[in-house]
Formats: C-alpha cells, sequence, structure tokens
C-alpha cells in the first residue's frame, strides 16, 4: 500500500558557516534541535535515465521516519508528489506501475547511492505548530553505473510543513539571502549526483555571456526548434499528444481528476491530426495507428461516459423544488448508474498494463521518431496546412447547414451530433496551425470551442434523455412514480431547444469571422 504528500521545498547552497540564525523568521516563535539523521538512498532509473529526463525520482531510502521507498513526480518548481511505500527488497508492484509509461519493459538499476547526514531543525509557531523542517544535509554521492564517480557537498532544504501556507517559504528565503545563501544550482539532490558523478571529464558551468547592445542585434536568430516546414508543425504537435499520454498515465493510475478524460482527448486529437493532414503523413501507416487509439480512448471511457451521464441526472434533481420529487428517485439513479457500469478501476489498470498499450506507445515513439513523411511535408507551411484548416472548416459548414435543415427531431440531431464531431477535428486542426497561421487559428480554435460547447449541450440533453426514458421505464415496471422523470425530460428538452435556436447566429457570427482563415495562404 502506498501513501501520497505534497512536497512543498526550497534548496540551498550551503558552506562551512551552516545554517543561518531563523528565529528572526516571521512567525517562528522556537527553532527545535532534532538532531541528525543517517540516511542511505539507492536511487533507481533506465541505463539511458528516462525517469530522469522527467524530473522524476525513485529511491529506496533506509533511516529517518520515512524510509521505504519513495516515487516523486514534479508539480511545479519546488513541488512534487511523493508517493511512499513500506521498504522492502523490490520494488513494490503499485510504484512500478506509475513508472511503467517511461521504463516499459527496460529494466530498472541502480544509478546512484546517497549518504546524507542530516542535521534537522523544526521551525515552530507560537501554538507550537510545525511551520517547516529545516535540514543542513551533508551529502555523499556514488554512482554505481558504468566508470562514474563520487562527489560531495553540503545544501541546505526548507520543506513546508504538510497544510502550510507556501508564502512562509518566501519569509524564509529573505533571511537566508540576507545572511548570504544562496539557491541551489540543482532541483533536486539527484540531479546534482548524476551531473557530478558522470562519466568522462566535468563541464565547466557555462559562463554568463552579456546580451548585445540593440543596435548590433537588429537581427532576429532562428531558434534551430522553431518549426519551419508543414510536417514541423504537425509533428509538434502529435509529438505533445504523445507526451500528454505519457506523462497522464500515472495520474490515471492515481485516479487523480480529470486525468481520464485528458487523457483521452490527448488520444483523439492524434487521430483528428492524423485525418486532417493526411497530405502530411501517410495514412496507410497512421490509420492503423488511429485505430488503436480509438481502443484506448474507448478503454479509457468505459465508466467516464457513464460517470458524467449520472452528474448530470443528479445536478438536475438537486435543482428540482421539493414537490416535483416523487418516487425513490436518487436511490433509481444510484441503481440504474452501477447497473450500466461496464468496467472498474482493476480493469483499467489491467490496460495500462496489457501488452496491447506498451506497444502502442513504442509505436507512437516511433512514429515521431521516424514520421511517415508526403511529398507536402516539405511544402509551404501557410499553404499547406492553411489548405487542410480550410478543408475541415468547409466539411463542417457543410455539417452545420445541414442540421439547419432539418426540423426538430432525430435527424436534426445525429446532424447536430456530426457537426460536433466535425468542430473537435476542425479545431484541434487549427491548434495544430496556430504557430503556422498566426492569429487567424488562434481565433478559429477560441470559435471551435464555443461552438463545440453548444453542439455538445445539445448532445448532453440528447443522450440525457435517452436515459430518463430508460430510468423511467424501470420506475413503471417496479410500481414507482415516473413524474419526477418526465418533469426532468421536459426539462431536458427546453434545453436542446435553447440550442438549436442559439445555432444559427452562433454560426453566422463563426462564418462572418473565418474570413482571416480565408485569407491565409
Amino acid at each position: 500500500m502506498a501513501d501520497t504528500k505534497r512536497e512543498i521545498e526550497r534548496k540551498y547552497e550551503s558552506d562551512e558557516s551552516g545554517l543561518p540564525d531563523l528565529t528572526g523568521v516571521a512567525g517562528v516563535a522556537a527553532v527545535v534541535d532534532k538532531g541528525v539523521a543517517d540516511l542511505d538512498a539507492v536511487y533507481y532509473d533506465t541505463a539511458d535515465e528516462r525517469l530522469a529526463a522527467s524530473s522524476i525520482t525513485l529511491r529506496r531510502r533506509t533511516g529517518g521516519a520515512d524510509e521505504g521507498w519513495h516515487l516523486k513526480f514534479p508539480v511545479a518548481p519546488g513541488v512534487r508528489d511523493e508517493i511512499q511505500a513500506p521498504l522492502s527488497d523490490t520494488l513494490p508492484r503499485t510504484l512500478a506501475g506509475l513508472v511503467r509509461s517511461r521504463v516499459r519493459d527496460t529494466e530498472l538499476l541502480p544509478v546512484v547511492r546517497l549518504h546524507s547526514a542530516r542535521d534537522v531543525r523544526h521551525l515552530l509557531d507560537a501554538d507550537g505548530g510545525l511551520l517547516a523542517e529545516v535540514s543542513v544535509d551533508a551529502v555523499q554521492a556514488e554512482r554505481l553505473t558504468g566508470k562514474g564517480g563520487t562527489a560531495q557537498w553540503t545544501e541546505i532544504e526548507v520543506e513546508l510543513a504538510d497544510e502550510g501556507d507556501p508564502a512562509f517559504l518566501d519569509k524564509v528565503d529573505k533571511r537566508l539571502r540576507k545572511a548570504g545563501v544562496r539557491p541551489a544550482g540543482a532541483s533536486s539532490k539527484l540531479a546534482r549526483a548524476l551531473a557530478e558523478t558522470a562519466p568522462g571529464p566535468k563541464k565547466a558551468p557555462k559562463k554568463e555571456q552579456k546580451k548585445a547592445p540593440k543596435k548590433q542585434n537588429k537581427r532576429k536568430e532562428q531558434d534551430p526548434q522553431e518549426p519551419v516546414t508543414p510536417a514541423d508543425h504537425v509533428l509538434a504537435y502529435l509529438r505533445a499528444q504523445r507526451d500528454a499520454i505519457v506523462e497522464l498515465d500515472p495520474a490515471v493510475r492515481r485516479d487523480l481528476p480529470d486525468s481520464v478524460h485528458r487523457m483521452r482527448v490527448a488520444t483523439r486529437r492524434m487521430r483528428s491530426c492524423f485525418r486532417s493532414y493526411a497530405k502530411v503523413l501517410d495514412r496507410t501507416v497512421t490509420d492503423p495507428i488511429g485505430e488503436e487509439l480509438k481502443w484506448l480512448a474507448g478503454e479509457l471511457g468505459v465508466d467516464r461516459d457513464q460517470e458524467v451521464l449520472t452528474e448530470r441526472l443528479t445536478a438536475a434533481l438537486g435543482e428540482l423544488p421539493r414537490p416535483l420529487l416523487t418516487g425513490p428517485v436518487r436511490t433509481r439513479l444510484r441503481t440504474w448508474s452501477h447497473a450500466r457500469s461496464g468496467g472498474s478501476r482493476r480493469r483499467l489498470i489491467g490496460v495500462l498494463d496489457g501488452r496491447r498499450y506498451l506497444v502502442l506507445l513504442d509505436v507512437l515513439d516511433a512514429l515521431v521518431a521516424e514520421p511517415p513523411l508526403l511529398d507536402a511535408a516539405t511544402g509551404d507551411p501557410g499553404k499547406v496546412i492553411g489548405k487542410a484548416v480550410r478543408r475541415d472548416f468547409r466539411r463542417l459548414s457543410g455539417l452545420v447547414d445541414e442540421a439547419l435543415h432539418h426540423p426538430s427531431g432525430h435527424d436534426r440531431d445525429l446532424a447536430m451530433h456530426e457537426a460536433r464531431k466535425k468542430a473537435k477535428r476542425t479545431r484541434y486542426a487549427a491548434e495544430a496551425a496556430a504557430e503556422a497561421l498566426g492569429k487567424p487559428a488562434v481565433e478559429l480554435v477560441r470559435d471551435m470551442k464555443a461552438l463545440q460547447g453548444l453542439l455538445g449541450d445539445h448532445q448532453d440533453s440528447v443522450m440525457t434523455r435517452h436515459a430518463l426514458g430508460d430510468l423511467a421505464a424501470q420506475a413503471h415496471a417496479a410500481g414507482e412514480s415516473s413524474f419526477t422523470y418526465g418533469v426532468l425530460y421536459g426539462r431536458e428538452e427546453q434545453r436542446a431547444a435553447a440550442a438549436e435556436r442559439e445555432l444559427p447566429e452562433a454560426w453566422a457570427t463563426i462564418s462572418a469571422a473565418s474570413g482571416g482563415l480565408r485569407r491565409t495562404r
């Protein structure tokens, strides 16, 4: 079993003078000496240091109050989520799963060993509550792979207490800087150890170069990473979605809010990009990958769509006045929702641990590394990418016109749903085109997002009415009143009608604003 905590800390360089007096820090009533702890940590990674490249640390540490296995994921500068598991000889299965999207079938090896003598102080407030833990760590590092060497240094670490106010760290920082203490150059002990024990000669720190005067810097140098060809733009977008899938894998496993939805969106963006930019990437290669991404999105959505529908119905019930609630409607909704749930957390984790998913990740890596480029991939970005976006927009226009042509009912519902899917595709195509086309693409993304929201509300109403019909039938069969379901059905019809009335004006506005897109090359 693993525990998770949010770690908020700052690191500083330290010399022989040790820790400055911190009793003057605002809010600190006492500085309590907690003694010296002897810590022995072995850090694990792949031979090519994939975890370190993502600023992830995995270690087995003995000594101290929290000895065991620790896995840390970056959240923001100075903020990490630390997942802890009890001490054992082998890596716990839970932690192994959290790094699988990066490690896959590659063996995890001990890469660095750190011995730290940690001299700890607790900063307490007037009530004796812990504000932060400050330590002076004398570190000895040894690389365990290759022909690396050893290193040693001393650093100061200030870690905020659980539920503490991050602003308190600014107060400590001010006191330390006033005493001449400077922030550490490395983000973590592991990062410094890897740099200082690497095989070969140590690289001297780069000296800061003064910027040339403005008069001598008229010509802007081209960034070597700046997209140049249509392929550059498309691959940058695909690479970002590949990275999102890999990075969201641990969040999905941890059941973090919105992680499943965001991972599904990344798969949809990739599939949409394949279709929109078929003149850039060979679809005989990308179509099979798209099918695998569709499979993954389906697995991720086994319970997600049902959860969203249940949340909508629960919220709708909460808005009804009490006199309109007849019968055990909330109990019926819970029973219905549970019966329709098609998956489970265990099933989803099984998918993420499965061979098919891991192969898909490898295929995505290969795709962005050696893309199947067509002739248009090296053409003019404005022309090639602009043409692809305009093509998607024209197809969307036809679908919206078809939806507006149908009277309210089943055919219009289907047409609006198809238009919603095409609006998503057009939005994603415009996202990939933003850097190549500039403002017109950015504005199109904004407009497509608004249109997608409008059409999405309509589709949600359609699906909710189907669910209400199902619930009403079950209630009737059980001898319960179906009155409340009828009331909710009527309200959903009103929501759908409002969206249908809004669509013509919204689309006219979007069409009028698309002139900038049409003027792109």
